[in-house]
């Protein structure tokens, strides 16, 4: 097979993120034949349906696969334009998944440096939001080069290096505390004590239940606040009992505002970088090893955001 169509894959990468011919077009700055004429050629050249037709359309497994090739691709190029010191006509875009409570604490800050470069020499990341828990599928399924997860084992083809733990502990406003739970929060009362939860994904609360009473499963009076600011909000309102990280509400527990509950008790939720390796790297022990670069050549982008990402979570977040 010949080399794969460059602008066909750029095609694919703009079809995965809008998911629709007409805003990949906007996106890619063509027509909406042209994205389809572009598709056709690379599955002609690939001899495989590579996007179904859908409302919204979605890549096959050869299309996710390829799909890990287009942004690894589109990331080095990204990477010699900067070096060439030539001004892309296009900002070339980074897509990491992050889990939205690192988002709402450490993680912003940590990238904000690359970041504010990144808008003088044309690039930028953009940050795909799921649970940690499951932000490592955005990895494997090619929508994304980079993530922080709780999985431990690198993809083959990825580096994986550990960035600390993240611990949550049980709060509630003092108003909550006082009307709901004048003798504590224990095995007797749990389970008609709404606890607050951010999505159906998220199992916080049922791992802090499980650990505090010492059962195996426990069904909670659930209510969905899917937001991480949104969520400390709802629990400062009296709306339930929250599991929140420690690091995002120590200044309201400082202040008052919110209460632990059960302090000792804590959730601690191991956090790690992974990202596809793209060049000047190798994995040892499960941890990152950088090759030096000749003639003083900046590192690749991508190594740029997992080491802003390690030095944010040495600063906030509890060794592993």
């Amino acid at each position: 097979m010949k080399d794969l169509d460059a602008a066909g894959l750029d095609c694919l990468a703009a079809l995965a993120d809008e998911r629709s011919f007409e805003r990949a077009a906007e996106t890619l700055a063509i027509t909406q034949s042209a994205v389809s004429q572009r598709l056709r050629n690379l599955e002609a050249q690939v001899g495989q349906l590579l996007v179904v037709r859908s409302r919204p359309l979605r890549l096959t497994e050869p299309g996710k696969r390829l799909l890990r090739y287009a942004r690894q691709l589109a990331a080095l190029r990204s990477d010699v334009v900067r070096e060439l010191g030539v001004q892309s006509a296009q900002a070339e875009r980074l897509p990491i998944a992050v889990n939205a409570d690192s988002l709402a604490t450490w993680v912003l800050p940590a990238l904000d440096p690359l970041v504010q470069r990144g808008l003088r020499e044309g690039f930028g990341l953009e940050l795909v939001v799921d649970d940690q828990d499951f932000t490592h599928d955005w990895l494997r399924q090619g929508e994304v080069l980079g993530c922080v997860t709780t999985v431990p084992q690198a993809l083959r083809g990825c580096i994986a290096q550990p960035l600390g733990v993240m611990r949550y502990i049980a709060i509630a406003s003092p108003d909550f505390a006082a009307r709901m739970l004048p003798h504590g929060l224990g095995a007797a009362n749990f389970a008609q004590v709404p606890f607050l939860v951010f999505n159906r994904k998220d199992d916080a609360q049922q791992q802090w239940v499980r650990q505090a009473m010492g059962l195996r499963s426990a069904r909670l009076n659930a209510r969905y606040v899917p937001s991480s600011e949104g969520y400390v909000n709802a629990v400062r309102m009296g709306w339930g009992v929250g599991v929140a990280p420690e690091l995002q509400v120590r200044p309201l527990l400082a202040s008052g505002e919110l209460v632990a509950l059960r302090p000792e008790v804590q959730v601690a939720v191991a956090l790690y970088w992974h990202q596809w390796k793209l060049g000047g790297e190798t994995a040892a022990g499960g941890e990152q090893q950088r090759v030096a670069p000749e003639g003083g050549t900046p590192p690749a982008l991508l190594d740029q955001i997992g080491e802003a990402l390690a030095r944010g979570a040495r600063e906030a977040l509890t060794p592993a």
